[in-house]
């Protein structure tokens, strides 16, 4: 099997030697996407709630560039920079994934890329 390296304008351009998704197997791998406005590269939302919905919204954008939607998704791992943050996270994230949602881990870590609060990488299933 040979991977294959998946891009979309309508998502923020990778700020780092990484791809945006790469499908393999019929697995598509979604790399961590914070909250950047895929037009402007800045960051989107001072609150939590702000940033997971700009996240989701790139995950959705990436999804939808391979004809796919939130329910394909299998598993993602949420990174926030303050686990007290999680009720206000779990709001938004359930707002959009709430039936058949995905495995999930959620993981608090001292510091993400450009300060933002939340990150979210994702695996996918065609």
């Amino acid at each position: 099997m040979n991977p294959h390296y998946l891009f979309t304008e309508d998502a923020p351009r990778p700020i780092g030697p990484y791809s945006q998704a790469v499908e393999c197997g019929g697995l598509i791998f979604i790399s961590g996407q914070i909250p950047l406005d895929p037009k402007t590269g800045e960051i989107c939302g001072d609150t939590t709630e702000g940033q997971a919905e700009q996240v989701l919204g790139n995950l959705r954008a990436i999804l939808r560039a391979q004809a796919l939607d939130f329910s394909s998704l299998v598993k993602t791992t949420v990174f926030l920079t303050d686990i007290q943050d999680f009720p206000a996270f779990n709001r938004v994230y359930s707002s959009h994934l709430q039936k058949n949602a995905p495995a999930r881990s959620v993981v608090q870590v001292s510091r993400l890329p450009k300060g933002v609060k939340v990150e979210i990488e994702a695996v996918a299933c065609r």
